[in-house]
């Protein structure tokens, strides 16, 4: 009997384990974006091009991914509906955080899309769910740390149409969340599934913003550094990302999942750097230690309560 109740509890430490560390690098490897994606902005890549390639090369491996495991695409024409809209959110989410990187530092733009949390708050506050005095302080205390952010510091003067973009992509990937949670026509769709289409309309949105705009789709898409990059995003930030995160929430649940989702920004901020030598002024760090620290407040004490 003991023997068992040994072996039961070394079981969930290893399984606790294994969560925290797809956590981690769910966060780690979500923080990668500006590593890939800066490199083919300076090289002359268009971001719709980025991201069409980005999210068609994505859907092709967790295609193949998913057929090997033998799981079923079909849907119904209702769940299908909604999923065209999650597929606009979804895209419209990295499309506005891809703008941002031209604007501001890549680590300030993943730190407001880490807002998303605060967002998810507000929105529910519409369907008359209201929130605790946590939930208010922790909204608070992010607006103030945005507010500390964008100010001028050390000679430097933040781009608010940047910040404006970074604010744009937490938006929609909140109501993203809001959609794949409340909608029950989609509580039955596994999560790869709904991924998948996600993706799929994503790319679809990406190549319709490149033909209207009738912008030279292949324009700085040659060399394998440039496809190493672009084969880089599909990777890291996307498919292991979100895997990874999956696994996390499975083996330790979404909450503290979503604690360790504060490993985004930070990857994002040493990149920016060490990479592309963005500086970082005294402003920028107490609004983004401020704000991660309100969004982890949010996240822990909602789960104190539930």
């Amino acid at each position: 009997m003991n023997a068992n109740k040994i072996e039961h509890s070394s079981k969930r430490r290893t399984s606790a384990l294994a969560g925290y560390a797809a956590g981690v690098l769910a966060g780690v490897t979500y923080g990668l974006n500006p590593l890939f994606a800066k490199p083919l902005l300076d090289m002359g890549v268009a971001v719709d091009t980025m991201l069409s390639i980005r999210y068609l090369l994505a859907v092709a491996l967790l295609g193949l991914w998913m057929l090997l495991r033998g799981e079923s695409l079909r849907v119904s024409a209702a769940q299908l509906l909604r999923l065209c809209a999650l597929g606009v959110l979804f895209a419209m989410s990295s499309l506005t955080l891809f703008l941002s990187y031209s604007y501001i530092p890549a680590g300030l733009a993943t730190t407001i899309v880490f807002l998303y949390p605060v967002l998810v708050a507000l929105i529910m506050v519409t369907m008359k769910q209201y929130p605790s005095w946590q939930v208010w302080l922790s909204i608070f205390a992010t607006f103030a740390g945005v507010v500390i952010l964008s100010l001028p510091s050390g000679g430097v003067s933040l781009n608010m149409h940047g910040i404006a973009l970074a604010a744009a992509s937490a938006l929609s990937y909140a109501f993203y969340l809001v959609v794949v949670n409340r909608s029950r026509k989609l509580s039955t769709v596994p999560g790869t599934v709904i991924t998948f289409y996600a993706l799929l309309i994503g790319c679809g949105v990406f190549f319709a913003r490149a033909m209207i705009t009738g912008d030279d789709f292949l324009h700085g898409v040659h060399g394998v550094y440039c496809w190493a990059n672009l084969t880089g995003l599909a990777v890291f930030p996307t498919l292991v990302s979100l895997t990874a995160l999956a696994l996390s929430t499975r083996l330790i649940g979404a909450t503290k999942t979503s604690v360790l989702g504060v490993f985004e920004p930070i990857t994002a901020i040493v990149v920016g750097t060490l990479v592309f030598n963005e500086q970082l002024t005294t402003n920028v760090l107490v609004g983004i230690a401020i704000t991660i620290t309100a969004v982890i407040f949010l996240i822990v004490s909602e789960k104190n309560r539930a």
